[in-house]
């Protein structure tokens, strides 16, 4: 089921992450222009902006690997003007991550908790753990070579974690997966958060993703914030600003959570209906995506909100909910980021 972000908005009023006016310019181009912001412990951000935006560069400052020309920001109480201690508490998980394919997964977390200062003991128990955490306990001794993406993924996040950080940068975490992973994966993430108390920072451009799974976005453009807020407060706004004129090109049924694989395999045989794809965490909730939905042709079709309802309920299917997509977050992205196309 999509997360209802109002309600989760009281779960921490911790920050664990505050940035304040960050600026960044190369030569003549201001690639950040008074970036400021906050993050809450157990909250997961969705941090988002166009080629060009300024995001890859607020990044960079936040991962300390820049400084910044201007603005400072703390993480967990200790200020950018610390670099080395600050790294202790945070975790990144690059886009594209190296392991030595001939170590072990127990190996690699040693490793790195090694270089965290912890003992050799520490860092096997410590490694343990987060391998269980991550589901990967029963492939501890297998080489990294022998994994598939999705579990070097779960891996990276396993050493994001050796520090005990207070804030983890998630970059493209599911890139590459299929749906079933990207779930597990997003699943995964959405505990970590809950459970350790952890700020997330989730840089994506799959933006159902990012509605489904983040408590609060932030979209930049042109190297400045140009919304921000819980999902829901960013849409609010969206379809306030646009009016009728932000659709969706979708619908969304929940069914019972047993019923979703049978309802997949029913709604793929409709006619004008290009995918019908979980959306959420094991509540029944299915995105059900129109084809020819660019240029018109599905939305013409008066009846086919019927017909997906008919076919579901041939099958004996119950239906929990129903409702239309409009004014989601990839129709606000689009418009608010539309005069980096220009």
């Amino acid at each position: 089921m999509f997360h209802d972000n109002n309600s989760k908005a009281s779960r921490s009023e911790t920050e664990v992450l505050v940035a304040k006016d960050l600026r960044k310019s190369y030569g003549q181009r201001e690639a950040l222009k008074g970036l400021s912001f906050s993050l809450n412990a157990g909250r997961i951000l969705g941090f988002l902006g166009p080629n060009g935006a300024g995001k890859t560069t607020a990044i960079r400052i936040l991962t300390t690997i820049l400084e910044p020309d201007a603005g400072h920001f703390v993480v967990n109480g200790i200020s950018s003007d610390n670099p080395v201690e600050l790294r202790r508490k945070i975790g990144v998980l690059p886009e594209s991550l190296g392991f030595h394919k001939q170590m072990t997964g127990l190996e690699c977390l040693i490793f790195f908790g090694r270089l965290y200062g912890r003992s050799a003991a520490q860092a096997k128990a410590n490694g343990t753990e987060l391998l269980e955490e991550v589901g990967l306990d029963k492939r501890s001794k297998s080489m990294v070579g022998t994994y598939s993406r999705g579990m070097r993924q779960r891996l990276g996040i396993a050493r994001t974690l050796v520090n005990d950080p207070s804030v983890l940068f998630l970059d493209e975490p599911t890139l590459g997966l299929d749906p079933r992973g990207q779930q597990e994966l997003l699943e995964l993430i959405e505990r970590i958060a809950r459970e350790r108390n952890v700020g997330v920072i989730l840089c994506s451009h799959d933006l159902p993703e990012v509605e489904s799974v983040c408590d609060d976005v932030l979209i930049m453009n042109l190297g400045q914030v140009v919304a921000s807020g819980t999902v829901d407060e960013v849409i609010g706004r969206g379809r306030s600003r646009q009016g009728s004129l932000m659709q969706g090109n979708g619908i969304r049924i929940q069914v019972p959570p047993p019923s979703v694989a049978e309802a997949r395999q029913v709604l793929a045989a409709v006619s004008n209906v290009m995918k019908a794809t979980p959306a959420g965490n094991n509540e029944g909730w299915l995105r059900v995506e129109f084809a020819n939905s660019a240029d018109g042709d599905a939305a013409e079709d008066p009846y086919l909100n019927n017909r997906i309802l008919e076919a579901l309920i041939r099958a004996e299917i119950p239906i929990l909910d129903f409702e239309t997509e409009r004014s989601r977050l990839q129709d606000v992205f689009l418009h608010l980021t539309k005069e980096a196309v220009a």
